[in-house]
């Protein structure tokens, strides 16, 4: 069999050695990174080439999984610890197209970086990150341990308001610090209650339609009682520093409690908006936020421009409680926490019983006291029972 030259190697090389064709494909087939030449170019005596494994980045090679692997076991080019191998292609044109491709690892890499992107575009990648990193059974138990302090607050609260006045309104006193104006004391402690779920929700990259929906029921109760109604106020009665911190604290509060529950935590089958518990729980929140409003309505316009002094509101709901616009409110928020059915909703519905439940019935003995012909058949703030 007639036997081939490979090229003269350079000064000081090793004598070069004669190799028959076989052997030469033989060689070739088994050299790490090596493809077997084409006949043409062992003819013109050309260097062989280096495969396009050898040619990758290290990361292409870079398992996700971190799989130790031995770099003795292999020839390939990878830094040392590095993970498992893709299982190599055929030679020949599938070869070249497969080594084309974006690697797994890079695919993997450039997905994440855009989740995180667009996490950072939606609320600020620090914040977003920092409660990404809180979320787990922890935080959960610690919203299970604030919703009974919650009610626990509720309670107390109504304790002490039996023996002292709530110093709000018609209530409002020196003793409890430096007095407010009514409109920006009321636009600033409500504001939380918007803001901080809504900053929550901003870090949710996928939300789920029920949990949207109850979500932004919380948040159009409060852009209400924070942008709108505080615009509305007519001649209100200066606010004291105390009882502005105090409102402005529980709505920090409250704001992140229902925020984060509903945002991260509560998880709902995807037919819920068909649910009995929540079709009947949209209607109290809704039933009861409207008679809210009309009921605020009423006391706002009890006085004609120029009048001052009390008078005893009618029309409504105020021809059953003298409390209407609290009743309204705890509807709403008990209507919410069925259509919620969370431990968290609960427990800020028996809060607003507690405390609106005090101030009414505070309301309903001032009444007494100050008008004689006050409709004594009118209840504190539930119809017809309490």
């Amino acid at each position: 069999m007639a036997s081939r030259r490979l090229p003269t190697p350079a000064v000081g090389a090793a004598a070069p050695v004669s190799l028959s064709d076989e052997t030469v494909g033989q060689r070739a087939r088994h050299a790490p990174h090596v493809h077997a030449r084409p006949r043409a170019a062992r003819m013109r005596g050309l260097h062989p080439r280096r495969s396009f494994r050898a040619a990758l980045p290290p990361a292409h090679f870079r398992s996700w999984n971190h799989h130790a692997v031995d770099p003795g076991t292999s020839t390939n080019p990878r830094p040392a610890g590095g993970g498992r191998l893709r299982p190599p292609a055929p030679i020949g044109p599938r070869r070249r197209r497969a080594c084309r491709e974006i690697p797994d690892g890079w695919r993997r890499l450039r997905a994440s970086r855009l989740c995180w992107a667009q996490r950072g575009m939606a609320g600020g990648g620090g914040f977003c990150a920092f409660w990404q990193r809180a979320a787990g059974p922890r935080e959960q138990r610690l919203l299970e341990l604030l919703s009974y302090g919650l009610v626990a607050l509720g309670a107390v609260s109504a304790l002490l308001l039996r023996f002292i006045p709530m110093p709000y309104g018609r209530y409002s006193s020196r003793r409890f610090g430096w007095l407010l104006p009514a409109r920006p004391a009321w636009l600033l402690q409500e504001l939380p209650a918007l803001l901080v779920p809504l900053a929550l929700a901003a870090c949710i990259p996928v939300w789920r339609l029920p949990n949207a929906v109850l979500l932004g029921c919380f948040i159009l109760h409060y852009v209400h009682r924070a942008l709108i109604f505080p615009f509305l106020i007519r001649q209100g009665k200066p606010t004291p520093f105390f009882t502005f911190l105090l409102a402005l604290l529980f709505c920090i509060y409250n704001g992140y409690l229902q925020g984060r529950s509903l945002s991260t935590y509560a998880e709902y089958p995807s037919d819920w908006l068909k649910h009995p518990c929540f079709i009947a729980g949209f209607m109290g929140w809704l039933i009861g936020m409207a008679i809210n409003i009309h009921s605020d309505h009423i006391l706002r316009n009890l006085r004609k421009p120029g009048e001052t002094g009390y008078k005893i509101p009618r029309g409504g709901m105020f021809e059953y409680v003298s409390g209407a616009n609290f009743f309204g409110e705890i509807l709403e928020w008990f209507g919410f926490a069925l259509a919620c059915c969370t431990t968290e909703s609960l427990a800020f519905a028996l809060c607003t019983l507690f405390i609106l439940g005090s101030r009414a019935k505070q309301h309903h003995q001032w009444y007494l006291e100050k008008f004689e012909d006050y409709p004594k058949n009118r209840k504190i703030v539930i119809p017809f029972v309490y």
